[in-house]
């Protein structure tokens, strides 16, 4: 069975899983090989459930004519997604970076979503799996597409940008993570800007923040819409940015108050705005879209807790966002501040000196208590009376010094898999 047969069986479905714990009725379900477990064993279970279809690659599950068998079906699921996506042939607003892309997706798809039906990536479904999930999303009522693309290696967007093949693209930035299996700076910058190889060679639009001159360099003699603060020959100009502590947007007589914590989020809401202006999104439309969004899943949240103003930033965190956090933070006025400073993962050989950049950072730079949590940041030691470092979370929940904190403002910002929102746990509620 040929891509344009699985194709037509797809459209008669509801939906599509990878998931047998979330099956619906009607839909379409893909068996994916996981480290382990083979989904091929779930394919009678999927039909039981009220799978209408089910896409195997081991010939001993083929149940009946309702079991389609390939040679690959990851394979197929990314074959599937690009044909759906020309059939379907909307414009597709693709956007990936090393800090802030989900906030950013939120933010455009929120927008957007004034003028267009809009379908965003879910969560973070933003890999070779997650951006197929996201295109076999979209429907025929579906008018526009906000598809985000990770990515830990090279060749890893170029093989994205084939899914999805976006019309419009955007890079938020190039920061220190991932640094492992990128290879160092220069390799995220080298693997990041295959979005904008991507846009080049097929003489798409990019959109590029005047603001970095690494975006600016990297995107020559792409099609460009272009945004920056006090930049009158941009197609945005933002006039004013402030931030105490959230986000507040001044541009072309239209006031915004967010409610995104610090400057380093100005970025992501001048992408939003541009891309909303961009596709005629009205001012007064943008302006309702952002104010009404709420950041959620540990991202930048504001949480009242007794008498403490916490801001969360646990859901992830690498040198450059760690230190625009921590930047931001320190400036903010309040008498009683604290910082809950997880370990950042994924920076291979680099690690333990960028955790020890980190508390250089801190060294006679802020009065504020200063929780050190993980193994590299237990190795970068300092005798700063106001640091306390300690190896695992356990060992910070066995301390009891901070449980009767009050009246204080605290940021808690660490890598996922340091879970740092379990800090709230400890806290006096």
């Amino acid at each position: 069975m040929d891509i344009q047969d699985i194709h037509q069986l797809f459209l008669q479905c509801s939906s599509l899983s990878i998931d047998t714990r979330k099956i619906e009725h009607n839909c379409f379900f893909v068996a994916i090989k996981g480290e382990r477990f083979d989904a091929n064993t779930f394919a009678a279970e999927a039909l039981e459930k009220g799978a209408l279809y089910v896409l195997i690659d081991n010939k001993d599950y083929y149940i009946n004519d309702r079991t389609i068998l390939v040679d690959d079906t990851l394979s197929a699921l990314q074959e599937l997604a690009k044909f759906h996506r020309r059939f379907l042939g909307i414009p597709i607003v693709a956007l990936t970076g090393s800090n802030g892309k989900t906030t950013t997706k939120e933010l455009i798809n929120v927008v957007l979503s004034k003028r267009f039906n809009t379908k965003a990536t879910a969560g973070n479904l933003n890999n070779h799996i997650g951006v197929p999930l996201t295109i076999l999303s979209f429907d025929e009522n579906t008018e526009m597409g906000i598809v985000e693309m990770g990515a830990n290696h090279q060749k890893e967007i170029a093989f994205l940008c084939t899914i999805a093949t976006p019309d419009y693209g955007y890079i938020t930035n190039f920061g220190k993570a991932h640094l492992d299996g990128f290879g160092g700076f220069e390799g995220v910058i080298k693997g990041k800007s295959e979005m904008y190889d991507y846009l080049l060679s097929n003489k798409k639009t990019a959109f590029v923040n005047l603001d970095d001159a690494l975006q600016v360099q990297r995107s020559k003699n792409i099609a460009a819409i272009t945004f920056g603060m006090n930049r009158p020959d941009a197609f945005l100009n933002i006039d004013k940015t402030i931030a105490n502590p959230l986000v507040k947007i001044n541009y072309n007589a239209t006031e915004i108050q967010s409610h995104l914590i610090g400057l380093y989020n100005a970025n992501n809401l001048y992408a939003a705005i541009a891309i909303g202006k961009y596709f005629g999104v009205s001012d007064s439309e943008i302006r309702e879209a952002i104010e009404n969004y709420i950041p959620q899943n540990n991202r930048s949240q504001i949480i009242i807790k007794e008498t403490n103003e916490i801001i969360l930033d646990a859901y992830n965190a690498n040198p450059s966002s760690m230190k625009v956090a921590i930047e931001n933070f320190i400036q903010l006025e309040k008498p009683s501040k604290i910082m809950f400073l997880g370990d950042m993962f994924e920076l291979g050989s680099e690690s333990l000196n960028e955790h020890k950049n980190i508390v250089s950072l801190l060294e006679g730079n802020t009065k504020a208590a200063c929780y050190f949590i993980g193994h590299d940041f237990y190795a970068s030691r300092s005798e700063q009376s106001n640091f306390h470092f300690f190896e695992t979370f356990e060992a910070l929940a066995a301390n009891k010094k901070f449980r009767k904190i009050h009246d204080s403002l605290i940021l808690i910002k660490g890598s996922r898999g340091m879970a740092l929102e379990r800090i709230l746990e400890l806290l006096p509620s």
